[in-house]
């Protein structure tokens, strides 16, 4: 996300979201996803691993942490009580828009105090892929990276978003070009991702063709940033632009297989909607290698480190309920597990 002024911008985003709005009107897809359910399980619960590898990494649990963060302030106590909570779960985290730390406006809490608070976290840093074209370059992914001495960088699309945002970047002219150069010059890990609309097999192919690590899928049925931006715009006529997209983008659960029909070797992330265990597991079957959740972990992470904690642990333990009464003793073989036809 562009991060530009408004200076409260982010904060309007986190009101937004808090308060509900900005829903994607479309589901994830998740519903239509059901699991042959086994009574007989050879397994014993608590022996169930989760464990996962990501970017070169083990995981104990398939899971990543996306920020979502508001202004200075309250982003440097959401961004400490989610590094503080991905480092007692061993799960990855990804921090937010770092453009506004870049340009030296706000850190947000990004800086190496949360690598102090994670030191054995799988850590993203992040920028938007739209700035690639507008002075940012190597240095400011480097830069990016050393700051909170991320593990690899996370450079999001969402041009549906700058479509809809009174401010945003509309130009995408060249945003191509400019990321593939940047993954290959890079010495660091590139992930890319969607914000909410979703990757299409087609365009997942073309990223990983360019040497991306990962791609995050994103799909709809989450956060609907543009949704988010007319709740935030003050003209009618921005406010009616961005209401015609409630339903745009690809549900989380079809850019699932559409993605790793099209890209089998990949690093699939799988978010966009997922509301709980069940819904991460059916993600793993889908085709997702981790799963990633932003908005559901919110209030939480408004809260406190142990309101995360105890978010993901309830998530982890539905994750390995599912594993059980599908008889599967790993991920790997929750990824064969049956599922009845869909709805």
């Amino acid at each position: 996300m562009s991060d530009a002024a408004p200076p409260d911008r982010k904060d309007q985003h986190l009101d937004v979201v808090l308060a509900g709005r900005g829903r994607h009107a479309r589901d994830a897809g998740f519903d239509r996803v059901h699991f042959v359910h086994e009574a007989l399980p050879d397994l014993d619960h608590d022996k169930i691993d989760l464990g996962a590898d990501f970017l070169g990494r083990r995981l104990k649990a398939p899971l990543l942490i996306s920020a979502m963060t508001g202004g200075p302030s309250r982003a440097e106590a959401i961004n400490a009580r989610l590094a503080e909570a991905a480092q007692h779960l061993g799960v990855a985290l990804a921090v937010g828009s770092q453009r506004a730390a870049i340009e030296g406006r706000a850190s947000g809490g990004l800086d190496r105090t949360l690598r102090r608070r994670a030191p054995d976290t799988v850590i993203l840093s992040n920028i938007g892929a739209a700035q690639l074209t507008r002075g940012f370059g190597l240095d400011e992914a480097r830069r990016a990276m050393d700051m909170i001495d991320a593990d690899a960088l996370v450079v999001h699309l969402n041009p549906l978003q700058e479509a809809c945002q009174p401010e945003g970047d509309r130009d995408w002219w060249g945003v191509g070009a400019a990321l593939e150069a940047l993954i290959l010059k890079l010495d660091a890990p590139v992930v890319v991702k969607e914000t909410g609309a979703g990757l299409s097999g087609r365009t997942a192919r073309r990223l990983i063709d360019m040497d991306a690590a990962a791609v995050d899928v994103a799909g709809a049925g989450g956060t609907n940033w543009a949704l988010v931006e007319g709740e935030r715009a003050s003209d009618p006529f921005d406010q009616a632009h961005a209401a015609v997209f409630a339903d745009w983008g690809a549900p989380t659960a079809q850019a699932l297989v559409d993605v790793r029909r099209a890209c089998p070797e990949a690093v699939i992330i799988g978010s966009g909607g997922v509301r709980d265990g069940v819904d991460a597991a059916k993600a793993i079957r889908l085709g997702a290698d981790v799963v990633g959740q932003a908005a559901g972990v919110l209030a939480a992470a408004a809260t406190s480190t142990e309101a995360v904690v105890a978010h993901f642990q309830q998530m982890v333990r539905q994750l390995r309920t599912v594993c059980f009464c599908t008889d599967s003793a790993n991920l790997a073989a929750l990824r064969r597990a049956p599922l009845r036809p869909f709805d």
